[in-house]
Parts: structure tokens; C-alpha cells; sequence
């Protein structure tokens, strides 16, 4: 394991990662970076601008955000290409997740460009890794649409992915997210909230989805901040796993039987568990005298 100083590389592009709240967070290589390299592509200047006074860093600044990245990027490639050494970050946390930079990056791999990373800190693998849900597969997913038809298109579309989701969500679209959600994928799926991630007022909650809507509503401060929700994945109930054919057979003898032999009948039929399939009758017909 390397813990000597950055050796600064010409005709180099780094991305660095910066800390997401806690500015302790930072790792020696990427101050290393930021403080030898000709130039750092920022999201926004002022921002970046204020991190370099906090670590007494003196860079030199370049603009580089969502609404100027592919016609600036080869500004940037002209400046490697004549042997400057450029850092990349973005406002907070990891270049490119939810961020600007994907168009420089690509056109360095284009033009032969050598691309360093310098790892660090990442909202959502920092609320994943605390979550408590499956992290062995998940997927990232970014903000969901601003519009409600299309957020409530897209979360149906993912209402039976089995994998952990995480989102990124604002203050003013935390509620109806959330109530999307409950709508989309059922009020009892489990979902963490991670608010203000290592900052002063951090704070990880899971809940059903419904309960997490009470907790928000008990405090209006509760969802004023930063957010990363981690939504459990879909699991398939017990009846959704059964051949159809068994669902027909059940419900077709639950017409003229009492559901215990209904259920004991169909068993023996497709050779089953009975006991499963009484529970699953007894909730078939709890639901239908609704």
C-alpha cells in the first residue's frame, strides 16, 4: 500500500472526490491533487472556491457545469493535449454520479487522454452502506422525473425490480415522492431515509413507506435537507410463486367447499403444502368480504 504524495502527472485528467458535508472527510491524495495540478474544472467556482480557502489550497478555477459541459469540454481536451494536468469535482461527493462530467471523460478516452481517479465520498454508497438493506445488489437511479405522471411511470416500471433502489431526492419533492411510492410499490415497503449525510444534523430512519410519510408530517423540519432514500427491493409473496393453474383450482373449490378442505383438496391435487395454501385461501377471502 502507496501513502506517498501524489506525483502529479501532465496530460492527466483527475476526478476527485470531495467531502459531501464533513470536510474531514477528504483524503490526503486528493488535497495532494488539487494542490499541484494547472487547473481545476469546478461545478460551480464559488463553491469549489470556498472548499480550496478552507484546505489553503490556491487553484486556478475553470467553469465546467450541466449547461456548458459539451461545448467547454474541448476547451479543456486543447489544455491536456498541450500538457496541463486538470482536476475534476464536482460541488460534493464523487465527479460524475448525478453530476457534470461525463462528456470530458468520454472525449478523453477518445483522444487517448490518461483518466486518474482519486476516491472518496458518495451520498449514496454512504446511506447504502448504513441502510441496513441488501447491498449486494442494487441499482442507482439518480432524482426520479419533477413531473407526476412521469415519476409515477417510471417507479411502476421498477415496482418488481428485486434489487436495492437508491434515489436522490430535494426538500420540495421529498413528500410526493414518497406518496408516490406508497402508491407505485405499496404503502408497507421498507425504505430508509438518510438526511444530511455526516453533516451536524445527520439522520437515518427506515420505515414502511407509510410510517415514514407519519414521521415526516410529525415535524416540518424532518424534511428540509438532502436526502438519499434506499428502498428495499421487491419480494415475491408465496401465492405469486404457485402455478396458476393451483390459483385456479383453489379458488374454484373455495366456491362450493369450506376453505380448509379447499385448501386441503388443491394440495393433494398439485402435491403442495396445505398449510400455505389455507393461509393463502384464508387471505383471498378476507380480502373479498372487504
Amino acid at each position: 500500500m502507496s501513502t506517498s504524495i501524489q506525483e502529479i502527472i501532465p496530460s492527466t485528467l483527475y476526478i476527485v472526490a470531495t467531502p459531501i458535508g464533513n470536510l474531514a472527510d477528504i483524503s490526503q491524495r486528493a488535497i495532494d491533487v488539487l494542490k499541484q495540478v494547472d487547473l481545476i474544472a469546478a461545478e460551480d467556482t464559488r463553491h469549489t472556491g470556498l472548499l480550496l480557502q478552507q484546505l489553503l489550497i490556491n487553484g486556478k478555477l475553470f467553469s465546467l457545469h450541466d449547461h456548458n459541459e459539451q461545448q467547454k469540454a474541448h476547451q479543456l481536451i486543447a489544455k491536456l493535449k498541450a500538457g496541463l494536468s486538470i482536476a475534476l469535482v464536482s460541488d460534493a461527493g464523487t465527479p460524475l454520479i448525478n453530476d457534470p462530467g461525463y462528456h470530458l471523460v468520454r472525449q478523453c478516452h477518445q483522444q487517448g487522454i490518461k483518466v486518474v481517479p482519486i476516491p472518496g465520498a458518495c451520498a449514496a454508497i454512504t446511506a447504502l452502506c448504513a441502510a441496513g438493506i441488501a447491498s449486494d445488489r442494487f441499482i442507482y437511479e439518480g432524482f426520479l422525473p419533477a413531473k407526476t405522471k412521469a415519476r409515477q411511470d417510471k417507479l411502476t416500471s421498477l415496482a418488481q425490480e428485486p434489487r436495492t433502489l437508491i434515489f436522490y431526492e430535494s426538500t420540495h419533492r421529498l413528500i410526493d415522492t414518497l406518496q408516490d411510492i406508497a402508491h407505485c410499490f405499496g404503502a408497507d415497503r421498507y425504505i430508509v431515509l438518510a438526511k444530511e449525510l455526516t453533516k451536524t444534523w445527520e439522520t437515518i430512519i427506515g420505515l414502511p413507506v407509510k410510517a415514514l410519510l407519519a414521521w415526516l408530517a410529525d415535524d416540518e423540519y424532518r424534511h428540509k435537507g438532502e436526502f438519499v432514500l434506499i428502498i428495499e427491493g421487491y419480494q415475491k409473496q408465496e401465492h405469486e410463486q404457485l402455478d396458476p393453474k393451483v390459483l385456479s383450482t383453489l379458488t374454484l373449490l373455495m366456491q362450493e367447499l369450506p376453505i380448509k378442505k379447499a385448501a386441503a383438496l388443491t394440495a393433494e391435487i398439485y402435491n403442495l403444502k396445505k398449510n400455505q395454501l389455507y393461509k393463502l385461501a384464508l387471505e383471498r377471502q378476507e380480502r373479498d368480504n372487504k
